[in-house]
């Protein structure tokens, strides 16, 4: 195994210049300490950001289990936790950033909001946003997780709930695994629908916000709501 002269030891390296000096391979690199027998600690961080060698980076990391964690030589369960527990900072920080100012009548602070909670995510799930007379939200629900389909969205139990909680206005979100935002058939057919039902009793979908990898579609903006 090769031994990292002291100047090429992430650790040190920050210490002596700042975490901003160091590489996401070397940054990852100091949370995991130690490498294996077989290879040093920037070797394993590697490993674990770029698994095919080029494609990856830290945007992979919220991507892993923690038992695709330790399938990775040199990562046990304390080190594939921490990583795990690093993500989950990393999001909720993000997420603080950007609630304030949050107002749920623009559609680019509400994609920028829910971001990172879903574009990780690796199946579809819709949420049903409700909001009151000064677009405040009021509640939110998880509506259906695997496809975005008519077939098992009910319009019914959905204003049933918005009515329990006197809401005036409604947003519907989900995400696209695939990391493109752009809208569906289906997509366009269930906003259509449930716009349509909201109608009928004076609840109002104000949007529909289709969220991608670092990117969203409005389908108010577009002009289908």
């Amino acid at each position: 195994m090769k031994e990292l002269l002291e100047e090429e030891r992430p650790y040190e390296k920050c210490g002596r210049f700042g975490a901003k000096s160091l590489t996401d391979i070397e940054l990852l690199a100091v949370l995991l300490r130690s490498g294996t027998k077989g290879g040093n600690v920037l070797e394993t961080a590697k490993k674990i950001l770029y698994p095919s060698g080029r494609e990856g980076g830290l945007t992979r990391l919220p991507s892993y289990s923690q038992d695709a964690l330790m399938k990775i030589p040199g990562i046990g369960k304390v080190k594939a936790i921490q990583i795990l527990c690093l993500c989950e900072m990393a999001r909720r920080i993000a997420k603080e950033k950007a609630k304030e100012p949050l107002s749920f009548d623009r559609p680019e602070t509400i994609a920028s909001y829910y971001m990172e909670d879903m574009r990780h995510l690796k199946q579809e799930e819709l949420k049903f946003l409700m909001l009151n007379t000064k677009s405040k939200l009021l509640g939110e629900t998880r509506i259906s997780k695997g496809t975005v389909n008519m077939s098992v969205i009910s319009p019914r139990e959905l204003f049933i709930e918005a009515l329990q909680k006197d809401a005036v206005s409604i947003i519907l979100l989900h995400n696209h695994p695939s990391g493109d935002p752009e809208p569906s058939r289906e997509d366009i057919l269930v906003t259509k629908k449930i716009a349509k039902a909201g109608e009928l009793i004076g609840i109002t979908l104000m949007d529909h916000i289709i969220i991608g990898d670092q990117s969203y579609v409005s389908l108010a903006e577009k002009g289908w709501v």
